[in-house]
């Protein structure tokens, strides 16, 4: 079960991600094409439904220019300020090794071990279980991790969490996902913004599509004419709606070039990093069932290690389950499984009760500086000795 030097992966991520940016401009035309045909039936309801399609047409290369610029202009925001939304949505903060010195250590052991340079390290205030990483370049990399996390697992789970999301960042996942969640986003500015413009409509209007104003004396075959315009205006502004949905459904299918094998293969290069198979499975277990954030958008959560929201049918889930996850850990990296794994309860777990060991109950190890997941009453560093990690003592 290979992780890193997987080539093939990480070539098939990056031409996903370019086919996926052509995508959101195809996306984007075609949502400007259905709004051009509400338009053109809002200005005049007395044509043929061909003669709205040809209009909308001209429109839609008279818009081209404008669309295009719109779309790139949205990445270019993305690409630069996507970090900072997720930090709205997501409260997470930057944490310096003088802060959280347990979890910084950890991940820069990982990084020095494979020669990665060290993404930013950032907390998130939740008693959620979950982690994720987000960025498009070296520079913007950045790992966070939720304070549930830190209180439930320990050294080794942690360190196996923290390597999940090094190859994520190694394979060109988050890349791709990043971009997943920009189209999502556009079309789906773009798509409500054309479909409030429909509903926008009047139906007092489009009483106007089947009949015109017309005097007494107008014949017969007239009014057929008048018929069969307001039939047309129906009929497109049904194929506007077709379309907007359409790419909106679409925008959301997008979701499927994840493909789920990446979530296996952050697992076993996780393995691969810490050669610890049990730890990545124990993780995993403490972690199902209990990642979901609350506050956070479906787009953050499938950035996450594990997403416990659905699809219909399962059809657009992101993540496989953690049961399946767990047994390819099993069967290929040779990991053993303890099944399902009861937490103590958050408040104990904060008010840092009980004499347990952390690999067996899930707490912080002794000796932490405080940080954001710390009971402002416990001792500090300089009255306990320093927390074990894998590589000796964390100062």
């Amino acid at each position: 079960m290979a992780a890193y030097g997987l080539y093939t992966h990480i070539a098939s991520n990056k031409l996903r991600s370019t086919l996926l940016l052509a995508g959101l401009f195809v996306l984007i035309y075609v949502l400007v094409y259905a709004g051009a045909l509400v338009a053109e039936v809002i200005i005049d309801s007395g044509r043929s439904a061909d003669d709205y399609l040809m209009r909308a047409l001209r429109d839609l290369i008279s818009a081209f220019p404008y669309a295009t610029v719109g779309a790139a202009l949205w990445i270019v925001i993305a690409y630069f300020f996507h970090q900072n939304m997720i930090d709205a949505v997501t409260g997470g903060e930057s944490v310096t090794r003088q802060q959280q010195p347990r979890l910084y250590n950890l991940l820069e052991n990982l990084c020095i071990s494979r020669g990665i340079p060290m993404p930013k390290l950032k907390i998130m205030d939740s008693p959620a279980l979950n982690a994720f990483a987000s960025g498009l370049n070296q520079r913007q990399y950045a790992v966070t991790v939720t304070t549930g996390l830190l209180r439930a697992l320990n050294d080794q789970e942690i360190e196996a969490v923290l390597g999940h999301e090094l190859t994520h960042i190694r394979n060109g996942d988050v890349q791709l996902m990043v971009i997943a969640v920009i189209i999502a986003g556009a079309v789906g500015f773009f798509g409500e913004l054309f479909f409030r413009m429909f509903t926008n409509l009047s139906w007092n209007s489009t009483g106007d599509w089947s009949s015109s104003p017309s005097s007494s004396s107008s014949s017969s075959s007239s009014s057929s004419d008048r018929k069969g315009s307001g039939g047309g205006a129906i009929i497109v502004i049904i194929i506007a709606i077709v379309l907007i949905v359409l790419a909106w459904l679409l925008s959301q299918v997008v979701k499927l070039a994840l493909s789920r094998s990446r979530e296996y293969l952050a697992d076993a290069g996780s393995v691969e990093l810490t050669k610890n198979p049990d730890a990545m499975i124990s993780a995993l277990r403490k972690i199902e069932n209990r990642g979901e954030l609350p506050g956070a958008t479906s787009a953050v959560m499938e950035l996450c290690v594990d997403n416990p929201r659905q699809g219909f049918a399962d059809l657009f889930a992101t993540h496989p389950s953690v049961q399946s996850r767990v047994d390819a850990l099993v069967k290929f990296a040779g990991g053993h499984d303890p099944g399902p794994i009861a937490l103590p309860e958050d408040p104990a777990a904060r008010a840092g009760e009980g004499t347990q060991e952390p690999s067996a109950q899930g707490g912080p190890p002794p000796g932490l500086s405080r940080g954001p997941w710390s009971d402002p009453a416990e001792p500090g560093p300089s009255q306990q000795p320093p927390a074990q990690g894998p590589w000796g003592p964390h100062f």
